[in-house]
């Protein structure tokens, strides 16, 4: 093995594993880094890279790759997993997986590598990414291979071989950020029973902070995609970055689940994603107006699963393009408007319009102008009821 194409993040695992692949594989070390929306430098990533014994350092800005083609994608299907996470980092893992492959091909490397944990989501992720991209590559995870117990080792490491770094991971709480969300977890949060504390907060203001006056947005949907925000038009980046700010100032968008990971342990999460939960709410009462009822409930149901692949590490899935298809057809007629209150850690749907509604008013009504044909239901619900009737004759005879 000559080379080795590193995912890069700029914390002190990945780091650390710079000079122990250069040790213990006797190869070159390629630190890749992707943009996904965090804040950190990317000349301040470079110098740390090469000062660990990187060869090379490439580094891409990909958050409207992101945007556009993974988080809008799950967005449209309306996937969340488990009834609360919107999936922020899981739909991150396969587009970093697959530039991870695109940089081994450029540098001609016979593998790559992440800094991922034995126990933890992403390893799959990442490891199902490249190997359905390019089989051919070898995927080395040196966490689960060296001998180091805790960061104040690898520190020791690091340290030994002249590289200096401050150790940002040494506090509380572990965290990954982009743009969809971030999520936070150890320290405190390792125990379901404890209430996450203030310190945990990242973008999300706690609720007894947040003001007094509710913030109400419009935000306008063509086929199932935010196109405009107050009546001004916007890319989903901007739209994304927008609502994050004021949704986390109005404390929306935290998440506190036990979820169930890959690996078969249940783990306590905390999530935030403002912009997420105030699309997704919209988009949903959106579909509510306009989706056909059998429609709408199997793409619905299709959601669950969709989350569910991505989730898993299978969005290069022939399913997950198949759930895709389908709903892309059904999201067509998806425009249309969407009125929110922002308040107290809530964003509430106060209304909904469109020019493909299916609400018919003169047969929702309850006034005089009511011209829904009340005599028919007596039929109706005699057919619809027929099988129960006849099952709970025959079975009162048991």
């Amino acid at each position: 093995m000559s080379k080795i194409v590193l995912a890069y993040s700029g914390g002190l695992d990945t780091t650390c594993i710079i000079p122990w692949l250069k040790e213990n594989y006797k190869a070159d070390v390629v630190a890749f880094c992707a943009n996904l929306g965090e804040s950190e430098d990317e000349k301040v990533l470079g110098k740390r890279a090469l000062d660990a014994g990187a060869s090379e350092f490439y580094f891409e800005d990909l958050r409207e790759k992101f945007i556009d083609e993974y988080v809008m994608p799950a967005l449209r299907v309306g996937a969340v997993y488990e009834d609360n996470y919107l999936l922020a980092t899981a739909l991150a893992r396969p587009l970093i997986g697959k530039e991870l492959v695109a940089v081994a091909h450029k540098t001609r490397a016979d593998a790559v590598a992440h800094g991922c944990t034995g126990k933890g989501n992403d390893q799959v992720r990442f490891e199902l990414a490249v190997s359905t991209l390019d089989n051919n590559l070898k995927v080395i995870a040196p966490v689960r291979e060296w001998k180091f117990k805790s960061r104040e080792e690898e520190l020791k490491y690091v340290t030994s071989k002249g590289i200096r770094i401050e150790d940002k991971g040494g506090g509380k709480y572990s965290l990954d950020r982009n743009l969809w969300g971030i999520s936070i977890e150890c320290g405190e949060l390792e125990d379901p029973w404890n209430e996450p504390p203030k310190e945990s907060y990242v973008i999300v203001k706690p609720v007894d902070e947040t003001p007094d006056k509710p913030a109400r947005v419009l935000i306008e949907f063509k086929d199932a995609r935010p196109v405009k925000l107050d009546g001004k038009k916007m890319s989903a980046l901007d739209m994304i970055t927008a609502l994050n700010k004021l949704g986390g100032e109005h404390g929306v968008g935290r998440v506190d689940m036990v979820e169930d990971r890959v690996v078969g342990i249940k783990s306590r999460e905390v999530y935030e994603a403002p912009a997420g939960t105030i699309l997704f709410r919209a988009l949903r009462a959106l579909e509510s107006l306009v989706l056909e009822k059998d429609q709408m409930h199997n793409q619905r149901k299709l959601a669950m699963e969709y989350a569910r692949l991505v989730y898993e590490g299978k969005w290069f899935s022939p399913l997950r393009e198949s759930i895709q298809g389908f709903c892309a057809s059904s999201n067509r007629q998806l425009e249309g408007e969407v009125k929110m209150r922002l308040f107290k850690g809530n964003a509430v749907v106060t209304g909904r319009k469109s020019p493909f509604s299916l609400y018919a008013p003169e047969l929702a009504t309850y006034t005089e102008k009511d011209q829904f044909e009340h005599s028919s239901a007596k039929g109706f619900i005699e057919l619809w009821g027929l099988p129960l009737k006849v099952w709970g004759k025959i079975s009162k005879g048991k």
